[in-house]
């Protein structure tokens, strides 16, 4: 792929097992599904629960692997990658931002943001650099030295943003990222989320259940329409997508709304 902060999944089948390695019944996630995210957009996927969603999240990050298919993010295809390769690959490539924020309670916070870059070739004096920049921001410097109980939850969120870009991901990665949060909270992380595609670049994916959350992207997906779509289905034409990245680049310039642009809707 020729952009190096570009997504595609190529005919992606996902099949599980209901009952384990033995049982012969399976699960259906995703059969033949395409999907082609651009350098620099911010995409909300939407939908009912049950679609997929959190699993496409986890085949970009390569933290599962198709049953078939292809998964391509940033020049790499790492649907073939070795594990150990693969862990080298994540440490370099994506953060990752869930809804609980999975900090180490008995670590401060700029401790539980030095954790990824342990796996870097970077000294301790170059780590606590590191995390003051991510911890500035977010705005969270006066609060480096806290444990996650002296924390609010939306700080204990802005922490766990700041460890997700410590080791400057060119894809951010987010599972309802506010789903815990008061609707105030939620805007202002939404917000700094916005500021990351826009000022800093990040390819950002973020699974949301929640309207507001998804008028902060520059392209919403909503899968249950989506999944019978042209471009789901690999028909998409070169000049369709074109349109979408047009879409999303006008978007982007123009700042967040309620009129982002619905893919799949009319499909």
């Amino acid at each position: 792929m020729s952009d190096e902060n570009s997504i595609e999944l190529k005919a992606i089948n996902k099949t599980y097992k209901k009952g384990g390695k033995n049982d012969s019944n399976q699960v259906v996630v995703h059969n033949n599904f395409n999907l082609k995210i651009a350098a620099g957009e911010f995409v909300a996927l939407m939908g009912p629960s049950g679609l997929g969603k959190s699993t496409l999240l986890h085949l970009i990050g390569g933290l599962d692997k198709p049953t078939f298919g292809e998964v391509w993010v940033a020049g790499e295809r790492i649907d073939q990658l070795s594990e150990s390769k693969l862990t080298r690959w994540r440490a370099d490539t994506v953060g990752f931002i869930f809804q609980s924020h999975h900090l180490l309670p008995v670590l401060t916070a700029q401790a539980n943001i030095e954790l990824p870059l342990a796996l870097t070739p970077l000294n301790k004096s170059q780590r606590k650099q590191h995390a003051q920049t991510a911890l500035k921001l977010v705005n969270m410097s006066e609060r480096a030295n806290h444990l996650p109980k002296e924390l609010s939850g939306g700080q204990e969120q802005r922490v766990a943003i700041a460890r997700a870009i410590v080791s400057d991901p060119k894809i951010l990665l987010c599972d309802e990222p506010t789903g815990n949060l008061d609707r105030k909270t939620a805007d202002e992380i939404l917000a700094l989320l916005a500021k990351l595609n826009k000022d800093f670049g990040k390819t950002i994916i973020m699974v949301t259940h929640d309207q507001k959350a998804a008028q902060y992207a520059s392209r919403v997906i909503d899968l249950e329409h989506y999944i019978n779509s042209a471009a789901c289905l690999g028909k998409q034409t070169p000049e369709d997508h074109a349109e979408h990245n047009n879409i999303a680049q006008d978007k982007s310039e123009q700042g967040s709304d309620s009129n982002t642009p619905k893919e799949g809707v009319t499909a």
